[in-house]
């Protein structure tokens, strides 16, 4: 048990020591770039393992990423593994994937490459007339790449980062007033392959004409940097982190949920965890579903700019309903499917617009045993279905629509790609539903993908790194600047431990 004690730990034993609560990807993350630098580091979860979104889940025999499937641009996992003076490929085994992911439309099967020149044959067999467009997409994001990441990869906490050299030199790059379906119908003009590059947006839980013109470099990261599995499931991402953290000295506390922050006045001194034991610490990193610690670690009415009425007035990304399935048989589909309503405009409008259950979900399946043979038995296959949902704000009760949607998704399956996943060969299955998020993951209303990505709700306007509601606070994940998906959310950690070790004096590893 800890003690009840008003002492800072750098008076005790001459390190700074460091809260994380959270063991999500950014909570690791940080926390392993924090210890490496000789802080002593604790990480609180809730959850028995780590990963938070990121966990492994077991079924049986069967393993399922609980969250992101699949990871791109690793040269930035790399690199914070160097900063943590290790080497990322002792600890995961990554595997590119060669197709990255096959499209499912009513008339066609899209197969998608990195690979220039098996793309283009795809185009010219599929959309005769697209080819430059391809390219020129390519060519032209690529500049748009290089000057939006410093923008990333830095802090934004004050309006004067808006007049920056890297900031300005970004901004026509921005596609102001641009939709990402916007910016590429510059370059192509067959509908299906308009949306084989916009699609992406759902990563964001948004709209492809909603999301901002920016974000074109969420497909080019796929088609420039590849699409990766690292064998075990992206869960070894959170394993490794958290297995070099313990290296550095730093510790994991699971099955310890926080109950709240310690404050004095609008310091923070520490933590105070369910079963009442409080810990003091010289700052603490949330990696906490952002909008859920605010209504739920701080008590009113300190926060003022997020409180829990300014909070319910944000925008929120969409959710997602989950099927994990083990299944007696192997799977004739590939890695990653992608499978579209007929009408995804409108499908896209009910999730984010009229808040209702579509009649014909556009379907994500991981098919991942088809290259891991680690996730299910010999001749089984473990599958990860996904369909876009509203979030929790839409009130869908889903004790009532669970099983009616299940029974949905599985005949949509049978119909566009001809698997039939009859109950016979289903040997596992959990559901999560955006009410089992909510619940059983702390994410506020279900929204899976956090705080939306709207321009007024980016850089500056996001959650600052440093948290400027409270002093010895920091925020890290996609709640804070850069915002979701895994590279951004390594990038939120490497700018947030940065940020909080400058001027501190400790003892490198």
């Amino acid at each position: 048990m800890y003690n009840k004690c008003t002492t800072t730990c750098t008076e005790v034993n001459g390190l700074k020591k460091v809260i994380v609560i959270g063991a999500g990807p950014g909570g690791l993350a940080s926390a392993m770039l924090l210890a490496a630098k000789g802080f002593e580091v604790h990480v609180y979860e809730k959850q028995g393992a780590v990963g938070g979104r990121n966990a492994m889940l077991e079924l049986g025999d069967y393993r399922f990423d609980v969250g992101p499937t699949f990871f791109s641009m690793p040269h930035i996992l790399e690199e914070l593994f160097e900063a943590s003076n290790r080497n990322m490929h002792d600890y995961l085994n990554l595997q590119e994937l060669d197709p990255m992911y096959d499209l499912f439309f009513e008339d066609k099967q899209l197969t998608m490459y990195r690979d220039p020149e098996k793309m283009t044959s795809q185009i010219s067999t599929h959309f005769p007339g697209n080819e430059q467009g391809y390219t020129r997409f390519m060519n032209e994001t690529r500049k748009r790449m290089n000057a939006l990441m410093p923008m990333l990869q830095n802090r934004h906490h004050r309006l004067i980062d808006y007049v920056r050299p890297r900031t300005l030199k970004a901004l026509p790059h921005l596609a102001l007033g641009k939709s990402l379906y916007d910016v590429l119908s510059d370059y192509f003009d067959e509908e299906q392959l308009k949306l084989a590059f916009t699609f992406q947006a759902k990563y964001l839980g948004m709209s492809p004409w909603e999301c901002p013109g920016a974000f074109s470099i969420l497909s080019f990261m796929e088609h420039e940097y590849g699409v990766f599995h690292p064998i075990g499931g992206v869960n070894q991402i959170s394993k490794a982190m958290a297995k070099v953290i313990k290296e550095h000295g730093g510790s994991i506390h699971l099955n310890s949920p926080v109950k709240k922050l310690i404050l004095s006045d609008r310091k923070v001194n520490g933590i105070e965890l369910e079963n009442g034991d409080e810990v003091v610490a010289d700052d603490v990193v949330i990696n906490a579903d952002f909008a859920h610690a605010m209504e739920h670690l701080v008590e009113e009415p300190v926060l003022k700019k997020y409180s829990k009425e300014k909070m319910a007035e944000k925008k929120y990304s969409c959710s997602t309903f989950m099927m994990y399935l083990g299944v007696n048989q192997n799977i004739n589909l590939p890695h990653h499917s992608i499978i579209f309503s007929k009408d995804y405009k409108e499908n896209v409008e009910e999730i984010t617009q009229s808040f209702t259950l579509s009649s014909d979900p556009s379907i994500y399946i991981h098919n991942a045993s088809v290259t891991d043979k680690s996730l299910a038995p010999e001749g089984k296959s473990a599958l990860y279905i996904l369909a876009p949902v509203p979030n929790n704000f839409s009130e869908v009760d889903w004790e009532i629509e669970k099983l009616a949607f299940r029974e949905l998704i599985l005949q949509q399956i049978k119909e566009k790609t001809g698997i039939n996943l009859s109950e016979d060969i289903i040997e596992e299955e959990k559901i999560l539903t955006p009410r089992g998020w909510e619940e059983d993951y702390n994410v506020y209303k279900g929204a899976t993908f956090n705080l939306g990505h709207q321009l007024s709700q980016m850089m500056y306007f996001r959650p600052h790194n440093r948290f400027n509601e409270l002093d010895n606070c920091w925020i890290v994940g996609g709640g804070t600047h850069p915002g979701s998906g895994l590279p951004t959310i390594l990038e939120s950690a490497r700018i947030t431990a940065a940020w909080l070790a400058e001027g501190e004096k400790v003892k490198e590893a």
